[in-house]
């Protein structure tokens, strides 16, 4: 059963009791998720679990241990907060300890939806029914899974601060694939509404990658011209809004780095199309009421225009400063100041380059660059004179992140829209835009389908 406010309320203050401690943090959390995966055009398994956890932080003369359970009856609690307390007494001092919250005031971002939460078994057996029927009347493969989650948990500190919030997500992610396997497609969409998740649209572009991307041609590696489909950019920009860590700038350990401890804070880094913000309150992409270290979250940009404009400091790092501790990012939205295009429109203008449906296995190789590296998967075209000229074999690519935004380079962006990275399965999701670029870096041919 998922806790409500005045439940979750109660055992924080029932954990709180038994800390003997001079300082405490404690979580308690509620979680239902249920699913219905489908292979081979055939429901494959449906399950729902429900779970509550609990967890605890205790500083004592000013050191800290921590202890966690998913038993929430008294006897559990108390075992819980003990074993906090032992951890703390043995443990060396926290250097970073700063005393937890006092009463804070949140701002509801309203991202909870009860049909969502009480997603039926039967409507989402009919959703992927009609799915598995468009794979057969289309002779491909299907694959996926439909998957629903509604957490509801708070946090509460000794010094009186108290924080409940609840959320829902519904994703489906959906693979087609040609009887022989040498083609597939793949298509991705979440949303906290279940009546804002267009499962039709999901299977129909999944199938129509797999139809179009038949007998791939071999293209040399190199640098080129690309056209990022949103799940693409999603896969590499998804976590864009939460990479400006203020510690790693001062540090000298990050692409906003500059020599002598200095940072490259009000310097024009992205094309000045480019502004990359964060909105608890965005309708369409709800984050959350508290930021980190349990702040109240707020609006606040990162880059605006091109320029970096915030970076995140947290309490700690904060007071080292002078600075006001960041009270975001809790999402990422992605927006443009210039004219938008479709797809189409960017193949159009393309005499010659590569589309890019997703990318896949993405890892980062050097955070003073932004670089990463990855895979393309599900789905690659050559584009010759403003039209697609036929799919071709995947790649490599190793890429700055930075260089790929960087002024100059980028060439076309699209209207943003929800979307998450295809590694994440749909569990978190940004606003975020096609991109068409100057200059990609495709460093080695992949010959995975």
């Amino acid at each position: 059963m998922l806790l409500n406010e005045l439940d979750a309320k109660a055992l924080t203050e029932k954990i709180l009791s038994y800390v003997t401690a001079g300082d405490a943090q404690v979580s308690v959390g509620s979680d239902k998720l249920s699913h219905l995966r489908f292979a081979a055009n055939n429901f494959l398994t449906s399950g729902t679990s429900v779970s509550r956890s609990a967890n605890v932080t205790v500083w004592k003369d000013g050191k800290r241990g921590s202890a966690s359970t998913n038993d929430t009856d008294d006897a559990s609690l108390k075992a819980m907060v003990e074993q906090a307390e032992k951890i703390a007494t043995n443990a060396p001092v926290d250097r970073e300890y700063l005393p937890t919250l006092g009463k804070q005031t949140y701002n509801p971002t309203r991202g909870y939806v009860e049909s969502t939460a009480n997603l039926s078994l039967a409507d989402r057996a009919k959703a992927v029914s009609d799915i598995l029927a468009d794979m057969e009347k289309n002779k491909v493969i299907g694959a996926g899974f439909h998957s629903a989650r509604v957490q509801a948990g708070a946090s509460a500190t000794k010094n009186g601060n108290f924080d409940f919030e609840r959320s829902t997500n519904v994703s489906l992610s959906v693979t087609a694939r040609t009887p022989d396997g040498t083609s597939s497609g793949y298509f991705l969409r979440s949303h906290y509404d279940i009546a804002k998740l267009d499962t039709k649209r999901i299977a129909r572009e999944s199938i129509r990658k797999a139809l179009e991307g038949g007998n791939a041609r071999t293209v040399d590696p190199g640098v080129y011209t690309v056209i990022l489909e949103p799940q693409a950019v999603a896969d590499l920009l998804g976590n864009l809004g939460f990479t400006f860590n203020a510690r790693n700038a001062d540090e000298g350990r990050s692409v906003y780095s500059a020599p002598g401890g200095k940072t490259r804070l009000g310097e024009k880094i992205f094309d000045d199309r480019i502004s990359i913000y964060s909105d608890p309150w965005n309708a369409e992409l709800p984050g959350s009421q508290s930021s980190q270290g349990g702040l109240p979250s707020d609006k606040i940009h990162m880059v605006r225009n091109g320029v970096l404009e915030n970076l995140v400091y947290n309490r700690f790092w904060a007071k080292q400063k002078g600075k006001e501790p960041t009270r975001g990012p809790v999402n990422t939205i992605f927006s443009t100041s210039g004219p938008t295009s479709s797809v189409e429109d960017m193949i159009k203008s393309t005499p010659k380059g590569i589309l890019v449906s997703r990318f896949w296995y993405i890892r980062p190789t050097d955070q003073r660059t932004a670089s990463v590296t990855g895979l393309t998967r599900d789905g690659v075209w050559l584009i010759e004179n403003g039209k697609i000229s036929h799919p071709v074999k995947n790649f490599r690519f190793n890429q700055s992140i930075t260089q790929m935004l960087a002024p100059g380079n980028v060439e076309m962006i699209g209207v943003s829209e929800r979307v998450g990275g295809s590694e994440g399965g749909g569990a978190s999701a940004s606003l975020l835009p096609a991109l068409k670029l100057k200059a990609f870096n495709f460093t080695s041919q992949s010959e995975a389908v």
